[in-house]
């Protein structure tokens, strides 16, 4: 199934998802089937930061398994473009620069697993597969806290908030909250958050927050 990390298999081995179901010849479904479970190609220790979305893009070339993430070439999303803005306030020295919305280097190099809470979606139906998902995601989340211990889960708006009852006890030192990026929110309390710096003081490490 895909090029899931064998690391995944006990979690994996308790769900059968029907693909052809959800993949159906009546709805467009986003992302592409074979980037469903893209983010678990990662191994589940190598995570260092957890960066939870709640529903893939729902328009056309947007989505591509990985949250908040877009496809090359895919005008950035307001979100994406406030955490952007927010990184480049908060380390001016580093003069970064984001030209595209696909975060594939932030997933692969610094092993920021970015999990959208639903792993697929219907065509212009914002969280139209989120009964789906949602118990399978959040077992996620559990499976983290309980196998990596040194992983740090970012929970930005409420929905995310929600979600930290799934993290283990032992965990909950590692869990950073905050308001969420979009503009709807983002003036309230996201902006001079520093919240990429909290992150990597939790880590005790800098983060290379370019994509």
């Amino acid at each position: 199934m895909n090029n899931i990390h064998n690391s995944w298999n006990p979690l994996f081995s308790k769900y059968n998802f029907d693909l052809d179901k959800i993949y159906n010849k009546k709805d467009i479904v986003y992302p592409v089937r074979e980037n469903i479970f893209k983010v678990f190609e990662m191994d589940v220790k190598d995570i260092r930061v957890l960066l939870l979305g709640q529903d893939p893009y729902h328009n056309p070339n947007q989505a591509n398994g990985l949250s908040f993430s877009v496809n090359d070439g895919i005008v950035i999303p307001p979100s994406l473009r406030n955490i952007y803005k927010e990184i480049q306030q908060t380390f001016p020295e580093r003069n970064y620069t984001f030209k595209t919305g696909n975060l594939k280097r932030w997933f692969k190099e610094e092993k920021i697993f970015l999990l959208n809470s639903s792993l697929s979606v219907i065509h212009n139906k914002p969280a139209s597969h989120m009964a789906i998902w949602s118990d399978f995601t959040n077992d996620v989340i559990k499976y983290i806290s309980e196998q990596n211990n040194t992983c740090i889960f970012v929970l930005l708006g409420n929905f995310a908030k929600s979600k930290a009852q799934f993290i283990s006890y032992s965990n909950k030192n590692n869990i950073i909250v905050g308001v969420h990026p979009s503009p709807l929110s983002a003036s309230r309390g996201f902006f001079g958050s520093n919240i990429f710096k909290t992150i990597e003081d939790k880590l005790g490490a800098e983060i290379c927050w370019l994509n």
